[in-house]
């Protein structure tokens, strides 16, 4: 008797204690709680996440479909944005237009199975091997959108355990894969033209969803202008680094736990940034013509932010130093030519690619309320 009324008072116990922890969480809208997620186990407190949406508002994309550079030019905008994607030469381009909509597409790619993600609200596209190896086991993840928000950023989920996962970091953060991190594939983010014309075999992904859905229409007008702000229901405002304009565009990189950030009013002014962040010797390349998502709500319409694109400028053990050329690059040491995918179009080095470093095109606000330590590149610290 003794022995059952001590079981079922630490029953009582661990519901009042995960009933307390739940509340912790934002729910302005009393949105019902559906979730199978461990939240005993966490790296961060239940308070910093927000419920926006009922889980499952977003219908995520499940091997998509694809079509080819006649049909693709036909059905999206040459100007329109794109996460570019190659392994093993095969290509695919995911248009940020249908991802607005999605938000993750679950593919597989040359046998490698992808997580491909886009959030609008910090303009963050990454890309994410699925695969995982954590705690001695072995998983092959399915993801799906929360309805939640941390820093304003899309907070993903597994179908395999409901953990919760950081879509800008990758990082597994309440349930029981939390401590977990996802391995980053390198992609680009560049328009359908320029997707095409790296890769003329290339596809793009099919309109053709089973959704019905006004693709190319933006939802979050004039969204990303540079005088505003976030939205102030999913961040707190303490939180937004002053160093930048909140909306301003920026390119990051990592090298050994440090990360540093390169603002898009820089590049674009520069053409090309060379620079060494901790050993590590890299090139940013900026072209013209590549419109924002987030601007007008026919994206057709949308202003004009460019594309650019982040390289490791070591090439077979030696490093090269690049200006602009025209519409296109050149190193200074061989004289070749380059496209802003990083690859050599005429020259002695013709045909060579450079290594795609880890990178993407975020808003300032968000990258630097998760990595506020950041290096912020600017004219005085610059390492050229």
């Amino acid at each position: 008797m003794i022995r059952s009324t001590y079981v079922l008072l630490l029953i009582s116990l661990v519901a009042v204690s995960i009933e307390d922890g739940l509340a912790q969480l934002k729910n302005p809208r009393s949105i019902p709680y559906l979730w199978k997620t461990d939240t005993a186990r966490k790296v961060v407190p239940l308070s910093e996440f927000t419920v926006a949406v009922p889980k499952g508002a977003f219908t995520v994309l499940n091997t998509p479909q694809f079509i080819g550079a006649e049909k693709g030019r036909q059905v999206y905008f040459r100007h329109e944005p794109v996460i570019s994607l190659s392994i093993d030469g095969q290509a695919r381009a995911y248009p940020l237009n249908v991802l607005t909509v999605h938000e993750i597409a679950n593919d597989t790619l040359a046998g490698v199975h992808i997580l491909v993600t886009y959030c609008p609200l910090c303009n963050a596209s990454v890309v994410y091997d699925r695969r995982l190896k954590y705690r001695g086991k072995e998983w092959l993840l399915s993801f799906g959108v929360s309805g939640m928000l941390r820093n304003s950023d899309m907070v993903m989920y597994d179908l395999q355990t409901e953990t919760w996962w950081q879509q800008l970091m990758g990082d597994a953060l309440v349930g029981s894969l939390a401590g977990a991190e996802l391995k980053v594939i390198p992609s680009l983010v560049i328009s359908v033209e320029e997707f095409f014309q790296r890769f003329p075999s290339g596809k793009i992904l099919s309109p053709q969803t089973g959704l019905a859905s006004s693709y190319g229409q933006n939802p979050y007008v004039g969204y990303d202008n540079l005088k505003g702000s976030p939205y102030n229901d999913f961040i707190d405002k303490g939180k937004i680094d002053k160093r930048l304009p909140p909306m301003e565009r920026v390119v990051d990189v990592e090298s050994k736990g440090n990360r540093k950030i390169y603002p898009f009013s820089l590049i674009s002014k520069k053409g090309v940034i060379n620079d060494t962040f901790h050993d590590k010797h890299i090139v940013i390349f900026y072209k013209s013509g590549t419109v924002s998502v987030l601007d007008e709500r026919d994206i057709r319409k949308s202003k004009n932010v460019g594309t650019a694109t982040l390289f490791n400028a070591m090439l077979d053990g030696k490093k090269l130093t690049f200006q602009k050329k025209g519409i296109q690059f050149a190193d200074q040491e061989t004289s070749s030519t380059w496209d802003i995918t990083g690859r050599s179009i005429a020259g002695p080095l013709k045909g060579r690619q450079l290594q795609i470093e880890p990178h993407s095109n975020h808003l300032a606000f968000a990258w630097l309320a998760f990595y506020p330590e950041s290096e912020i590149y600017n004219e005085r610290n610059k390492r050229e």
